[in-house]
């Protein structure tokens, strides 16, 4: 990208608004036009869950960046040096700030919550760090084996996959068994007397159709303990980052930067007339095809908006 001529303008910290980078203020007063591709990073977190302070409970994706952080920290050498990578004698990271001690799985018992592709990467980290155990627990039920008939082409077919992560877990630690327990709903994490999770509280869940709607009720009996050194939240996402539409006085609905979207020259425009928005930051967490379709239509848009 950097070779078709996009500038690339960050702070230290690899954002808008980080050390030795222009605010959003700067860019809106420098530029004629911004547009906000910012994605929706705002994790779906468990807060009102007993114990969810504890140490070894994180968002997934604080996992997964600290993974591929320490990686490019250590010269993106994929091997079992880069726990030494984040060494702060080491000099500062890839991207000229201070060097952060990534999660890692190594001999640990890990459970992620939440059965999407953010999930199945986690796994697939987990593998390839050494976890002693994974186990993946999905709120849903086990989806089937073939297309369901309530899900017709066109429509998503909601069948049950095995992803990399899922193959890799299996052969790995659990003796090829599948690592994922369907219809389970976390009722509280446990520590070990010193700040850190050690144990979780979860209980089976009965599916049922109501008035067409999917609902649930617990298993009576169903309640059990599982062990668990570093938990993993992917639950999905609920919206994009606030601060840079509060400063550029963008509104928010549903978690996610207002802009049109009628098919009309106004598409991608937000509240303030300067500034754009598109992709998942405007429509909610998509498909990468849905960010890209966006991006080059609000690109046309943008041209049509600078040359009117």
């Amino acid at each position: 990208m950097a070779q078709e001529g996009v500038n690339f303008v960050t702070g230290q910290a690899g954002n808008i608004g980080g050390e030795g980078g222009p605010s959003a203020k700067q860019l809106e007063a420098d530029h004629d036009a911004v547009l906000l591709t910012t994605g929706a990073t705002v994790g779906r977190d468990l807060k009102m869950l007993p114990g969810r302070d504890l140490n070894g409970v994180h968002l997934a994706m604080q996992y997964l960046h600290g993974s591929t952080q320490a990686l490019l920290d250590n010269g993106g050498q994929v091997d079992k040096t880069w726990r030494q990578g984040w060494k702060a004698s080491d000099g500062p990271d890839w991207r000229g700030g201070a060097r952060k001690v990534p999660l890692d799985a190594a001999g640990k018992n890990v459970v992620i919550i939440g059965g999407g592709d953010t999930g199945n990467d986690c796994i697939g980290t987990a593998v390839r760090q050494g976890a002693k155990s994974i186990v993946n627990l999905e709120l849903m039920p086990k989806p089937p084996p073939t297309r369901s008939p309530a899900t017709p082409w066109p429509h998503w077919p909601m069948m049950n996959k095995v992803d990399y992560g899922h193959e890799e877990a299996a052969n790995t630690v659990n003796g090829g068994a599948d690592i994922r327990q369907f219809s389970v709903s976390t009722k509280e994490f446990i520590g070990d007397g010193n700040g850190n999770v050690k144990e979780m509280k979860v209980v089976d869940l009965e599916w049922t159709h109501v008035d067409g709607k999917m609902q649930n009720k617990e298993v009576p009996n169903s309640e059990r303990i599982i062990q668990a050194d570093l938990v993993l939240l992917a639950l999905g996402f609920l919206g994009a980052e606030t601060s840079i539409s509060e400063e550029l006085q963008v509104k928010i609905e549903r978690g996610n930067f207002a802009a049109t979207y009628t098919k009309t020259p106004r598409d991608f425009r937000t509240s303030n007339p300067k500034v754009f928005a598109a992709g998942d930051c405007r429509r909610g967490q998509s498909l990468v095809v849905w960010a890209i379709a966006e991006g080059r239509d609000a690109s046309k848009v943008i041209h049509k908006y600078l040359t009117a």
